[in-house]
């Protein structure tokens, strides 16, 4: 049997973010980019162009970017893979600072350190997306350090 990148894509999404994410990121229409020395998956965009993920070279697994973030943040139940701020901080991430642990409102609980995460404000807005240092109840109760490194930032102006 042959797996094709699109299957193979898929099941990376799954085994990471959790049943049917990979269908949720990435339809048909996808279109991927290959390192020229590898042959293997660097990037996957849309139809559109836009980036939705990256492929980390030293383990295989998926880095999101801003649209990924999106399509997982329409499609998953509340607070899976969130971050969740609050107003003095979502500025800061708008400009593409880190999250730190004391602006958290809220996290999912299941998110262990070097995940992939989404970062929202309290009204669900996609601020950023980026690694977790942090396990997701750490996020909550400590006063100190960084929470998330954040990678991409969204720059428009969002609903207050």
């Amino acid at each position: 049997m042959i797996i094709t990148d699109i299957q193979k894509i898929r099941s990376i999404a799954n085994y990471q973010f959790g049943k049917g994410a990979g269908a949720i990121l990435f339809d048909n229409n996808v279109k991927l980019v290959k390192s020229p020395a590898t042959g293997r998956i660097r990037y996957i965009y849309d139809g559109l162009g836009n980036l939705i993920a990256s492929i980390r070279s030293y383990d295989g697994l998926l880095a999101l970017a801003l649209e990924g973030g999106r399509r997982l943040l329409k499609s998953f139940p509340p607070l899976k893979l969130r971050v969740v701020v609050n107003d003095v901080a979502r500025e800061y991430i708008l400009r593409g600072n880190d999250v730190f642990s004391k602006f958290v409102v809220n996290a999912d609980e299941y998110i262990r350190p070097g995940q992939e995460v989404i970062v929202i404000d309290k009204i669900d807005n996609l601020l950023a997306v980026g690694k977790s240092i942090l396990a997701g109840y750490e996020m909550k109760y400590f006063k100190s350090g960084i929470a998330v490194k954040v990678r991409h930032h969204q720059e428009s102006n969002l609903k207050s």
